[in-house]
């Protein structure tokens, strides 16, 4: 199985420059052909704007449209329309917005093709816990979700490609008793799900409480191929893996706002509870076809275990004046407890060696944030914020590796304490000068302090960062549908605790050299890392249709300086008698991304005059990025892909009480040279989502959700070139399936 190569296109430059076009084309004529009547403008369009949660749920495309900076917002009917059971199966349809990992499984978003970190994730305005997965919380208890794409000196700077802020369920305004039951299925392995939603008031009181329970049981099949090379390109080593394996995970989550107003003030409280505990086994079984050693095993299982529990509390006091300032205190802490267990058992090499390997990790994480903002309008249109942050967190690392009963890495110790405290203050400036101009200026300082300590060192690192950010909107006089954004930021990103720790993780047999290979290294942090800099411009058109929908077109650049890539080197270490392959992160220059980010959002009724209730959803993002330490070509940005495109529909089928949609989300195999002697390949994903929708009654509905309709093999390959001309070269296929999904819906 050889890696694939995404076939010769005309040049990307060209492609742009034609898209481009297009895109102004319909931005600026009337709306898709239609001919365009002035309308007069929105009084709420004048109005400052800024970037907060508000128990109301307005209009989604009124928010984007009256908002300074670029802003976009999709309420409880876009959530709820294709029935979906993770969060990361929602955003993926959602402009410039990629899912790692295989289809129909949910993973890790990222903004704008960017890896891990580059994207900032907030739940309900704070910013995500350490550990926390977006996954383990349920679609049915999201209020909203916002995509930010250029930072603000509020939502903080932590934000090269953007921000993705997750509100949870709040519905004040109303009283609500919702119940939904669904039974899924990925590969005959069910999939449960309950969620409840409850809403009411009570005096001064009110309060929304939602709860959900699931168990996921799925199945996994991947063959691994390894093939390496010798200086003249004759193969000499070659490895089939095959591992099968099968697991479930149950899960709880809990969570509720609870807000109480008198006079000018609120005080709300919102705490969170999910905990989930797993179970997985494999089967590997390892081919060895050409080598000039034994294979160090022939057959091995893997028994684990994982358990996992999140608790945190939000609050705010929130204190209006006769004035009209407000001023706000914010405060909140967690707690989060993981801890897993593996047992590997490996036998069958050909040196006859039985490996018997216990993993045993425990993290706890303690977290503290308090911040407060004050914001007054000084004149009419014309409002000012300041604020400060602090956040300490505490994490405590338990790992520990016996290898046939044998202690590895007893240098290091079992234990590493990380701390780490952030210090934040911001100032914004929000004028609307005129109706048809309005600007965004903020200045953001933040500092980081981060120690850990181990039996063998103790490292700390200290970092900070100032960043001007300016956001403006011009609103066409002439055409009121029609505006134009520029944002000139700085942001940054800060490496991790555990990109900091320099305690290793092991790869293979220890210590000798066994599975540990180019392709399969042990991993070490670097406590000398700075954090990535990066100045950006965005600059973005959009035209809003009559009947609700969006034409837009977002172009932005940013460049990146102090760039961390995970390198991988043969090292002497002290953890080994022998060489190790090691992979640890280093700053290594700068970079430059861009992007064109197209989107349009209609009904058939703005294409032609017709009462046919089609909508149309799509959106089409091209990349572009240079890493100037990596020669090309495909020097890119880790796992950033040329393009992602994504095309919807819903149809409600008259005169039943039944609509239907389906959605396809594409991204196009690519491959990106890591460093000089690593390349990283990813085959093609497609992913083809369906559903149904037939209302009993307004109180009484059934959905159909098939996710991941025509499954497809997940492929990708690491490719290393060493300094003596050889190559090792790793394949990967991991089977996908269609997951399936029937959801009763019930509100008493």
């Amino acid at each position: 199985m050889p890696p694939t190569h995404p076939r010769r296109r005309r040049p990307r430059h060209c492609r742009w420059a034609a898209l481009a076009c297009l895109a102004w084309q319909g931005l600026v004529q009337p709306a898709l052909g239609q001919a365009s009547t002035p309308a007069p403008p929105d009084p709420a369009s004048s109005a400052p704007q800024r970037v907060e949660i508000n128990a109301a749920a307005p209009d989604s495309n009124a928010e984007r449209r009256r908002s300074t900076a670029s802003r976009i917002v999709y309420g409880r009917e876009e959530i709820d329309r294709m029935g979906d059971s993770t969060v990361g199966e929602i955003l993926k349809r959602l402009p410039g917005v990629t899912v790692s990992g295989r289809p129909g499984r949910g993973g890790a978003p990222r903004m704008r093709g960017l890896g891990n970190g580059y994207t900032q994730i907030l739940i309900d305005g704070e910013r995500m816990p350490r550990g926390f997965s977006l996954d383990s919380i349920e679609p049915d208890q999201i209020e909203r979700i916002e995509i930010l794409r250029a930072p603000t000196a509020e939502t903080g700077a932590r934000a090269i490609a953007g921000t993705i802020n997750i509100v949870m369920r709040e519905d004040f305004k109303r009283q609500q008793n919702d119940l939904r039951v669904s039974l899924g299925s990925e590969q005959t392995r069910p999939q449960l799900n309950a969620a409840w939603t409850y809403a009411n008031t009570a005096g001064a009181m009110d309060y929304t409480v939602s709860a959900s329970a699931n168990r996921r049981q799925q199945a996994d099949d991947t063959l691994l191929h390894t093939l390496g090379t010798d200086a003249k390109g004759t193969p000499n080593l070659e490895q089939w893996l095959r591992a099968r394996g099968q697991g479930w995970r149950d899960g709880v989550f809990v969570s509720s706002r609870l807000r109480w107003r008198e006079a000018g003030d609120s005080l709300e409280l919102q705490p969170y509870l999910t905990t989930s505990e797993g179970h997985g086994s494999s089967l590997n079984t390892l081919q060895q076809t050409l080598g000039s050693g034994p294979a160090p095993y022939a057959t091995s299982s893997t028994q684990s275990d994982s358990r996992t529990t999140l608790g945190r509390l939000q609050g705010s006091w929130l204190h209006r004046t006769d004035d009209g300032a407000r001023l706000q205190l914010r405060f909140g802490a967690s707690l989060a407890q993981s801890d897993a267990t593996t047992l590997t058992h490996q036998e069958g090499g050909g040196d006859g060696r039985v490996l018997n390997r216990l993993d045993d990790t425990a993290q706890q994480d303690r977290s503290i944030n308090l911040s407060g903002k004050l914001s007054k309008l000084v004149a009419d249109r014309h409002s000012l914020v300041g604020g400060w942050e602090l956040q300490a967190n505490q994490r405590n690392d338990r790992h520990v590796t016996l290898d046939n009963g044998v202690a590895q890495l007893a240098e290091f110790g079992d234990e590493v304490q990380a701390r780490t405290l952030r210090l934040a203050g911001y100032v914004q400036d929000e004028w609307e000068a005129s109706p048809q101009f309005g600007f965004n200026a903020g200045l953001r300082w933040e500092g980081i302090s981060t120690r850990s300590d181990s039996a063998l060192q103790s490292v700390r690192n200290l970092s900070s960062v100032v960043t001007p950010l300016l956001h403006m909107v011009w609103r066409f006089p002439d055409r009121p549908r029609d505006q134009l954004r520029l944002s000139l930021t700085r942001s940054y990103r800060s490496p991790s605790t555990a990109q900091l720790i320099a305690r290793p993780r092991l790869s293979g047999l220890y210590p000798a050299e066994g599975a540990n290979q180019p392709t399969s290294p042990d991993r070490a942090g670097n406590p000398e890392l700075k954090p990535e800099l990066a100045r950006g411009l965005d600059l973005a058109l959009e035209h809003y249709l009559e009947a609700g929908g969006i034409v837009s077109a977002n172009l932005f650049v940013r460049r990146i300086d102090n760039l961390i890539r995970t390198v991988r080197s043969l090292q002497d270490v002290s953890w080994s008698p022998v060489q190790r392959w090691v992979a640890a992160p280093r700053n290594i220059g700068g970079a430059l991304a861009s992007g064109l980010e197209l989107e349009a959002k209609f009904r058939a009724a703005d294409l032609w005059a017709t009462d046919w209730p089609l909508t149309v959803r799509s959106n089409l993002s091209l990349f572009k990025s240079r890493v100037d330490q990596v020669p090309g070509p495909n020097n890119r940005l880790d796992q950033q892909p040329s393009y992602t495109a994504n095309i919807g529909f819903d149809l409600p089928v008259r005169p039943l009480p039944l609509t239907v949609g389906a959605n396809l989300n594409f991204t196009p195999a690519y491959s990106v040279q890591q460093i000089d002697s690593q390349v990283y390949e990813q085959g093609v994903k497609r992913v083809i989502d369906a559903y149904a929708l037939w209302r009993f009654s307004p109180q009484a509905q059934m959905r159909l959700s098939l996710s991941n309709l025509s499954p497809r093999d997940y492929q990708s390959a690491t490719t290393i070139a060493l300094d003596d001309g050889s190559a090792q070269t790793q394949d990967t296929l991991a089977r996908t399936y269609l997951v399936v999904n029937l959801r009763l819906e019930l509100k008493f």
